[in-house]
């Protein structure tokens, strides 16, 4: 008996049930499980970065495993920082490939296209994250004031659309910052 109801939901439900055990059989045919597809699970030990993480704090490996020259560069700047009251949290540092690529397939969907997506997230092979050589940096005084001080440490933002992004570019304390990429798009070394 039908008691005013539509039958239309259910039949929604279905062809959604349906799309997913359908998509879920094509990730199984390529090699992934839809939950490993999906879901991707990671942790600190990918570069998974708690809340509070300062660029001290080495038991984080997301700050442990950049690179040793980058890592110092920023202790300098946060320890000369710090005493304007400003704090470096550390909102992204090192990555492991598999986080990465994490990263990319939720731009992907969230920007709608690999084009846009590669405006803000880099491969695996490419980005700077997974070898140690970037951090972002959270807190808007961290960032503003890596921006006025940041060269004098060989701190240098590279994107202009990610005031957040440094990477260490040790002629800048002589010569100043080289001009940013307009996005990493324009980025030379992700043409790799």
């Amino acid at each position: 008996m039908n008691y005013g109801k539509s039958a239309r939901p259910a039949a929604r439900r279905t062809r959604l049930w349906i799309l997913v055990v359908v998509l879920g059989g094509a990730l199984i045919a390529a090699g992934t499980s839809a939950a490993g597809f999906l879901g991707r699970a990671t942790g600190p030990a990918d570069g998974v970065v708690p809340d509070g993480t300062t660029v001290f704090d080495d038991g984080v490996p997301a700050v442990a495993k950049l690179n040793p020259a980058l890592l110092g560069a920023l202790r300098s700047a946060a320890t000369d920082a710090a005493g304007s009251g400003v704090t470096f949290y550390v909102s992204s540092g090192w990555r492991s490939p598999k986080y990465q690529e994490k990263l990319l397939h939720e731009a992907v969907s969230d920007y709608g296209s690999e084009a846009e997506a590669a405006r803000w997230v880099a491969t695996a092979e490419t980005s700077a994250h997974v070898a140690g050589d970037a951090v972002d940096v959270g807190g808007a005084d961290a960032a503003s004031w890596l921006a006025r001080h940041g060269a004098g440490y060989g701190l240098c933002q590279v994107y202009a659309n990610e005031s957040w992004h440094y990477e260490l570019r040790p002629e800048a304390a002589r010569k100043g910052c080289p001009p940013m990429y307009a996005d990493p798009t324009a980025d030379p070394r992700m043409r790799q």
